[in-house]
């Protein structure tokens, strides 16, 4: 079923205040981050290459076709692959978001992470928002090989942390990835702030009790 001009254009205007806001929270910088969503018919609008998130055309968008062709809009960001990758992995998903955020990039860099879940679970909110993090290893931008890292590490979690580069997370729609994205940034920035520190993070029963009722 076609979706409707309407839908289209909801969508295409939350893309850009989506964009928008997160920009001027420091979110992200200069054409850094890319964002996209899939209308009810299959397919999907995305930010275009060398695009600001703070300053978005909504008719300029790129448009793809279900199969993944890209129909029209601008040129795509060459981190479409990543999109691509998590709907495959994510088979709920409808949103994806992509960024550099500062205090995650950190924490991706880090050596002596746990690679199967970056990040403890120091607030119920993350664990709720964000659940597991699992760390991808470092690619190039671009390469291949990244797509495959990440559509694996997505098969359980629908959050990813790329070493040396930043989040992607999926949602069932571009608020929920949004707010995700959002609170993996400030628990990253937590992190920070008490690393050295002894902390004490939520326990497994607790943890797993969020888990269960999300």
């Amino acid at each position: 079923m076609a979706a409707t001009p309407s839908e289209e254009t909801k969508t295409r205007d939350q893309i850009a205040r989506v964009g928008k806001s997160m920009f001027e929270r420091g979110l992200t910088f200069g054409s850094t981050g890319n964002m996209s969503v899939k209308l009810s018919d299959g397919r999907m609008l995305m930010t275009p290459t060398n695009a600001s998130l703070g300053n978005l055309d909504p008719a300029r968008l790129s448009l793809f076709s279900a199969e993944g062709v890209h129909i029209g809009g601008d040129k795509p960001t060459k981190e479409a692959f990543l999109h691509r990758c998590m709907y495959c992995a994510r088979s709920l998903g409808r949103a994806v978001v992509h960024l550099h955020s500062t205090f995650s990039v950190a924490v991706s860099i880090l050596k002596g992470v746990d690679e199967k879940d970056v990040l403890p679970p120091l607030t119920a909110y993350y664990v709720m928002r964000v659940g597991r993090l699992p760390l991808v290893p470092y690619f190039r931008p671009g390469d291949q090989k990244l797509a495959q890292a990440v559509q694996e590490a997505a098969k359980d979690s629908n959050a990813v942390l790329m070493a040396n580069h930043g989040p992607v997370i999926a949602g069932k729609s571009l608020e929920e990835a949004q707010y995700a994205t959002e609170e993996l940034e400030e628990t990253a920035k937590l992190f920070l702030m008490l690393h050295g520190r002894e902390l004490r993070p939520l326990t497994p029963q607790q943890r797993n009790d969020l888990l269960e009722g999300n």
